[in-house]
This record gives structure tokens, sequence and C-alpha cells, in this order.
């Protein structure tokens, strides 16, 4: 006779189902929606911006200024989060700050940039027509590094900390290529940001989403 499977009580199964649901909340953080959406935007915009330069065709606006839309929802997903979170964690509110901190950041640097090129490009056109030649200094050429740069920090921190192996490579893939940026033209410099944001966030973020999705059904399967 087959000895008789060990049965859970209500009290062990919910604390079976809490360990779980912990273990699975300590590798990833909430649904990957704010990842998914900063990798598609940005790859969007590095694609998009590249095609104008190889094709020779211009946007009526910087496509990057969707970044500093973006910044709405990225809001609106941090205080849903707070809201529908009964236990906030310091480690959930640690990590949905920085993520906000880093989408405020990003739309700053977006404006200075253009701002400093906007009193640039005069400069650079009365050079043109005194000597008849473009200036060795670009200064264009050196600003993907300083946004590679600030892409890294929240996407390694983030892998880090919630020990989520994919963002925090991401991380250091963002900084190496922003070290490569440095030598490289700026079409270059565009593909290199849509790889980034890519293997940084958008793949990332799709695992985190399935994750969190195949954790909640569990939840919701021991619970019945």
């Amino acid at each position: 006779m087959s000895e008789k499977e060990p049965v859970l009580s209500e009290k062990e199964s919910l604390a079976l189902i809490t360990a779980m649901i912990n273990k699975a909340r300590d590798v990833y953080h909430e649904t990957g929606v704010s990842a998914i959406m900063w990798g598609a935007l940005i790859t969007i915009c590095a694609l998009v911006r590249y095609a104008e330069y190889q094709f020779g065709f211009r946007l009526p606006f910087d496509i990057y200024l969707l970044t500093i839309i973006a910044v709405i929802p990225q809001i609106y997903m941090s205080l849903r989060e707070k809201k529908t979170r009964k236990v906030q964690r310091y480690d959930d509110v640690f990590i949905s700050n920085l993520w906000l901190a880093f989408g405020i950041c990003l739309a700053l640097l977006i404006l200075t940039v253009n701002m400093a090129f906007a009193s640039w490009r005069p400069l650079l056109e009365e050079y043109k027509q005194l000597t008849g030649k473009t200036p060795a200094f670009l200064l264009g050429e050196y600003v993907t590094s300083l946004f590679l740069m600030v892409y890294g920090i929240p996407t390694f921190v983030t892998g880090a900390s919630c020990r989520f192996r994919p963002m925090m490579w991401g991380g250091i893939l963002c900084w190496g290529c922003a070290i490569i940026a440095i030598f490289t033209p700026f079409r270059t410099d565009l593909l290199l940001t849509a790889f980034s944001a890519t293997m940084a966030w958008l793949i990332p973020g799709i695992v985190m989403e399935r994750d969190y999705r195949r954790a909640k059904k569990q939840e919701q399967t021991v619970h019945v």
C-alpha cells in the first residue's frame, strides 16, 4: 500500500505561497512594465534618429522629446504601484523612486543638450562660413556617451539590488557602450544606443513581466 502524500494545512499553504512570492519579488521587481516602456521608447528613438541621418530626412520635432512625455506614465505607474501594494518594502520604494528620478534626469539632460545645441549651431555655421571647413570638434560626437552613462545607473542598481542578472549585466553593457561611443561616429553611437536599450531594458523587462504573471498565477491557484 502506497504512502499517503502529506497534506498541507491552510496555514502551511499560506506560508508556502508567501515564501514563494517573496522569493520571486527578491528577484523580479514589479511587472517589468517600466523597463519595457523605456526599452522600447529609447530603441525606437535611436533608430528613428539613425534613419534621419542615414536617409536624409528630418521630423518636425526632436524624436527624443518623447522621453519627456514618458515621464508622465512613469509617475502614474509609481503612484499606482504604491496604492495597489498593501505592504511597501523599502527596496520597492527605493527602486520605484530610482526609476522616477532616472526619467526626470533624462528629461532634464535632453532639455540641456537641446539648449546647448541651439547655442552651438550659430557658432558652427559662422565658423564654416569664415573658414570653409568643418571644425574638428563636434559636440554631438560625445553626447551619446553621457546618455549611455545615465542609462546604466538605474539599470545596474536595479539588477544588483533585485539579484536580476540580465539587468545588472545590461547596466554594465550600457557603460561599456558609453566608452565605445567616445571613439565612434554619431551614426554608430545611435546603433549602440538602440542595442543597449534593447539588451538592458526591453528584453529583461519582457522576462520580468513573464515571471511576474507566472508568480501571480501560482498565487491564485494556491488560494483557490
